[in-house]
């Protein structure tokens, strides 16, 4: 079922009602409504522009895959801001060495490859519609490549007819780069012949080589001139080669992270030391998936996905701990032919361009990583009492945050909006929708919280109206029917010679997709720690779960001069009077 184009007049009363909260006054939103009518009645404006759109979906598969993936990811040029997970603890029965937690993952994600390519996967959905697997060809054997004029592509080295019993890894330690045959004769290695191979570079990597990973973190077009160096190297081809064309990395980080924060930050941005970002030198930005083991035996991931969103690789670690977890896993049987098989290294041929350029890369990246603040939150309750409330948690989630966030600003005028992202995957291709969070309901409500004049019982009320919308805005995004991807169509195939219509430049229509509060939601068992970067200079990120009975977690970023902390506090508090809200004189 191919993703739908709304209907036009649908989707300009949608937008009204979106910009109403965002408005700053009476007479902006008339203005803005204005426009909204112009664009909708005039047949060179909106229907026309809708018409074109309409017959673009008729003679595409998915009409807006492309504009999506090059705009919204392959064509940023800014260094990513990337999702990462933190693990839960490596299953006591097994070894607990950093070569052996490595080594666990390893075979465990080969074997989830192996599934992938057979077809094996059980396919995922809701009650309501089975989900799109497509995106799913994006997760092993793949890497981003930067271009050179202002555009990245993706680039898949899967074979037609593979079974997943062939492939090789990429393990990264001290920077250097390592190259492990993943499978011997149409055999997925053992954990134990993974670990061996993996404590061999452990053993044999003592001094720290040239930190060309960071290169991949820098600004994309930096990044593309510093590749077109890199390569001309033929070592370094076959080297970037190796890279580009392994299942999937490993990255063997020499650090111990205790806190929640710490583990956050290493796993975002990775760790620093001495005005380094050792981290990030020791990683390869570009590929969709990369494990991270540190010394201490904690252990991450952190993904690049430009085509392929977050849920995927959600369920690839959930599946792989799940594995790990389970005492009856196969762990695989060493082969004595494999004894004497090393891991094969690699050494990058450094000109003194690719010198300079790592140092420029590295200070980049030390002035990001230095610029960003993260807080952690865990409130004292969960998804089991907010379903006895009957609400939705993450609807409640998410008026926690507008809760806490005006609390934050004051009287100050909202400068955007808020997202949550929303799957569209039950159309084939469907990638993701923005629900638009900030209603007229969730103001209402907002409001009352801090209005001495209004009674418990009408908070409630509007609490309940404001989740209750909140509720329909998701369902109607996750059925294709939202507005955002409607309105990015309607302008892409505007000619270059036309007018542009006076909505797109509108104030009101602008602030409203300037997203200060990015947020959204996944949920494992297995991630103590996930989150992402703000989207905006002034804006936040804030990651939440709700599947947890006994919590709900929040991890928030921002830069440095946002007031972070305080932010976190006033999550903390708004979680707290919304509870107090919904059960008479309770005490958390």
């Amino acid at each position: 079922m191919s993703l739908p184009v709304p209907d036009l007049e649908l989707t300009l009363d949608k937008l009204k009602e979106s910009l109403r909260p965002i408005a700053w006054s009476d007479e902006e939103y008339a203005a803005v409504e204005r426009k909204i009518d112009e664009f909708g009645k005039d047949k060179q404006q909106g229907p026309m522009l809708h018409k074109r759109l309409v017959q673009r979906a008729q003679e595409k598969d998915h009409w807006l895959e492309e504009w999506w993936d090059d705009g919204g990811y392959l064509g940023y040029r800014d260094s990513f801001t990337l999702r990462a997970d933190g693990f839960d603890d490596h299953p006591s029965h097994l070894r607990q060495t950093p070569a052996a937690r490595a080594a666990g993952l390893a075979r465990a994600a080969m074997l989830f490859r192996k599934k992938l390519k057979l077809g094996q996967l059980t396919p995922e959905g809701t009650k309501d519609a089975p989900f799109c697997m497509d995106t799913y060809r994006w997760m092993f054997d793949c890497c981003r490549l930067p271009g050179p004029e202002g555009l990245d592509w993706s680039v898949s080295y899967a074979k037609e007819g593979d079974q997943g019993d062939s492939g090789h890894i990429v393990v990264i330690r001290k920077n250097k780069i390592w190259k492990i045959d993943a499978a011997i004769d149409g055999r997925i290695l053992s954990t134990e012949e993974f670990e061996r191979q993996i404590q061999h570079i452990y053993d044999n990597t003592n001094v720290d080589h040239p930190g060309v990973g960071v290169l991949t973190a820098s600004n994309r077009d930096i990044w593309a001139k510093d590749y077109n160096e890199l390569a001309s190297s033929k070592t370094n081809s076959e080297i970037l080669h190796t890279i580009q064309s392994s299942a999937f990395i490993i990255s063997l980080e020499s650090t111990a992270p205790s806190t929640s924060v710490e583990k956050s930050r290493a796993l975002w941005h990775g760790d620093t030391l001495n005005g380094h970002a050792i981290g990030l030198q020791n990683r390869w930005v570009d590929k969709p998936c990369q494990f991270i083991v540190y010394d201490s035996n904690y252990a991450g991931f952190m993904g690049e996905h430009s085509v392929m969103d977050g849920t995927p690789t959600v369920r690839l670690c959930d599946e792989v701990l799940d594995m790990l977890a389970d005492r009856s896993f196969d762990h695989g049987t060493p082969s004595a032919s494999t004894a004497s098989i090393e891991p094969t290294p690699f050494e990058w041929e450094i000109s003194d361009a690719t010198k300079k350029a790592i140092v420029a890369a590295d200070q980049a990246a030390m002035e990001l990583i230095d610029s960003q603040e993260l807080t952690y939150h865990l409130t004292p309750y969960g998804k089991a009492a907010i379903k006895k409330f009957g609400v939705s948690p993450d609807s409640w989630a998410q008026m926690i945050i507008q809760l806490a966030y005006r609390r934050l600003i004051g009287n100050e005028k909202r400068k955007g909006g808020t997202y949550e992202a929303a799957t569209t995957r039950r159309f084939y291709k469907g990638r993701t929708e923005a629900i638009r969070v900030v209603t007229s309901e969730s103001d209402a409500f907002v409001k009352s919280m801090d209005d001495p004049m209004v009674s418990d019982a009408e908070r409630k009320s509007l609490f309940a109206a404001a989740a209750k919308k909140h509720v329909s805005l998701a369902k109607s995004c996750g059925m294709g029917q939202g507005i955002d991807r409607h309105l990015l169509g309607l302008k892409k195939v505007l000619k270059p010679e036309e007018k542009v219509p006076a909505l797109f430049s509108d104030p009101v229509f602008a602030r409203a997709t300037y997203w200060v509060l990015s947020t959204s939601a996944v949920f494992s068992k297995h991630f103590p720690e996930y989150g992402w970067g703000e989207v905006v200079p002034d804006g936040f990120g804030v990651a939440y779960m709700t599947g947890y009975d006994d919590r709900l977690q929040y991890t928030i970023t921002s830069r440095k001069e946002m007031p972070n902390a305080r932010f976190t506090q006033e999550i903390a508090k708004a979680a707290e009077d919304l509870y107090a809200l919904h059960q008479d004189k309770a005490r958390l």
